[in-house]
């Protein structure tokens, strides 16, 4: 079989999906797949959702596109005022485009532009500071802020040189025996302090972190007083604080946003994935009211534009995703169906030789896999471990999605898989999400013994 289509891997066209209801996608040769991962967290309320698809049908029949150079509509409106509103008001404009590195690149450019617009100018803040193993994105500038080694690797001589990383919350690897949560941040925050001394702190616009870390690590949560930290050694020197929401916002955690867990609200936040469930590319950025004051005051404007920012069938998908998630009170489901994955997960599977660590919140949880847990070696990366479980899942025999990630531990070595099924998933799923995992890991671990 051949193809015109540039798939991700150019020998190998993938199945081919011609439907999808509920937490299930149907493929041509009649397979079912359960959707325990929701693609890369994205399908929030599943496949199928009939509202949000009238919803969308309602502002197509409408209007499909207008430029926002010349022209308002409601649903951006709409969409902008509810997740302002569900910030308390503590972020105060949204900013509409279509996937999370679009996002990424838009908060930089923002963060650059609110220095250029203080009262007093500070032309010279052109320096970010990110997280090594982080991920933010593909396009130059977001591939730039993130740390993911394989992916930076072919780029390398076109990326930024204004960015540099420290190292990520990563308790698992990089907690000292005996440590305590208060000094290991304490150790990062002085790591951090130390990276503006090095670069100049008049020199930086801003630090920017993921509260839990997705693809690059795997589910990784910040430890209680991480957020916190991190912000005041940005305010300490005048810089931005910017959290990355793209994969663990808008609900995934246990609350549409992560933040709000420790109540630590970034300057700029960006989001995606779970924001319109997969049902239209969309992706924001909340934009807080100390940002927002100094552009009122300045030029009035962003001077960043693109042709489909505020898309009104992209906002009219995510607003009725949104409302659906808060009338049918999803985050409670999010947060007792993911104490139950976490229970799942850790009675089947904590035991397993080869399990390193299982970690998350919320419907966002990975398990890492080592070759040995006393010493948390990982495996050869030539094994590709992770991805042979991914495909054994997918055999009909089994048929559920586990997100296969590399690189966990430096970059290129490590193995580890992301769970995350939609909000309005049931126990039963849950339940069997775990069990197949459990399956599929053990079988993986007992072959490559042979």
């Amino acid at each position: 079989m051949t193809s015109a289509a540039l798939h991700r891997d150019i020998h190998m066209i993938p199945k081919k999906a011609i439907g999808g209801k509920g937490s299930y996608i149907f493929l041509e040769d009649g397979q079912k797949v359960l959707d325990s991962t929701g693609g890369a967290a994205v399908s929030c309320l599943g496949h199928g959702n009939e509202e949000v698809t009238r919803a969308m049908m309602a502002q197509m029949n409408q209007l499909s596109y207008c430029h926002t150079a010349f022209f308002r509509t409601d649903p951006y409106e709409e969409l902008a005022g509810f997740l302002v509103d569900s910030t308390g008001g503590r972020m105060s404009k949204l900013f509409v485009i279509s996937s999370g590195s679009e996002a990424m690149e838009a908060a930089m450019k923002l963060a650059r532009q609110y220095f250029l617009e203080l009262p007093v100018p500070q032309p010279q803040r052109c320096r970010f500071i990110a997280r090594r193993r982080s991920y933010h994105g593909t396009t130059l500038g977001a591939l730039s802020m993130g740390g993911h080694v394989m992916r930076r690797e072919p780029f390398e001589p076109i990326l930024l040189p204004n960015i540099s990383h420290v190292s990520p919350c990563y308790p698992y690897r990089e907690r000292r025996d005996g440590q305590s949560d208060v000094n290991y941040v304490s150790r990062l925050a002085e790591e951090l302090d130390a990276e503006f001394q090095r670069v100049g702190p008049e020199n930086v616009c801003a630090f920017v972190a993921e509260p839990i870390v997705g693809a690059a690590m795997g589910c990784v949560p910040a430890v209680p007083g991480y957020l916190a930290a991190m912000k005041a050694v940005c305010e300490r020197y005048g810089a931005l604080f910017i959290l990355d929401e793209v994969m663990c916002g808008m609900g995934r955690s246990g609350t549409l946003h992560s933040w709000e867990q420790e109540d630590v609200v970034p300057d700029i936040q960006t989001m995606g994935k779970g924001l319109g469930g997969g049902y239209a590319p969309v992706s924001g950025v909340l934009i807080g009211n100390k940002v927002v004051d100094v552009l009122d005051k300045g030029t009035g404007s962003f001077r960043h534009g693109q042709t489909y920012q505020g898309h009104p069938v992209s906002c009219a998908a995510a607003l009725a995703v949104q409302r659906i998630i808060k009338e049918q009170n999803l985050l409670e489901n999010v947060r007792s169906m993911g104490a139950l994955l976490e229970s799942q997960l850790r009675s089947q599977l904590a035991g397993h030789p080869n399990v390193g660590d299982i970690r998350g919140k919320g419907l966002f949880w990975g398990i890492e896999f080592v070759k040995d847990r006393a010493t948390k070696e990982p495996f050869d990366p030539k094994l590709g471990i992770a991805s042979r479980i991914q495909d054994l899942a997918l055999e009909p025999r089994y048929g559920i999605s586990l997100y296969a990630g590399s690189g966990t531990v430096d970059g290129v070595r490590g193995d580890h898989i992301l769970i995350a099924p939609p909000y309005n998933t049931n126990k039963d799923e849950v339940i069997l999400i775990a069990t197949v995992a459990a399956k599929v890991t053990q079988e993986v671990f007992r072959d490559l013994e042979k």
